[in-house]
């Protein structure tokens, strides 16, 4: 579901993550609602997966509404890096 190089941006609720998905994709970010990652953990239990090059679209579109995510990480070798905070 998430392939090498892609970022998953993950939020503290169900409530933020939905309206996080609904903004991007007025937007027409190209993003997919997907389960947290069983390496990661989350209370919600959702996150937003994109690939690394519309990073910079997606993180600015969230800032401007408000809607930064908890934290954002990447899929590399087969592992998760965090990138954020």
């Amino acid at each position: 579901m998430v392939r090498e190089n892609d970022h998953v941006a993950i939020f503290h609720s169900i409530h933020r993550v939905m309206k996080a998905e609904k903004v991007l994709k007025k937007a027409k970010a190209e993003v997919l609602l997907i389960p947290v990652p069983r390496q990661l953990t989350s209370d919600c239990g959702l996150a937003i997966r994109y690939a690394a090059d519309d990073s910079g679209g997606v993180l600015g579109i969230l800032e401007q509404e408000g809607l930064a995510p908890a934290e954002v990480f990447m899929l590399e070798g087969g592992a998760y890096r965090r990138l954020s905070p």
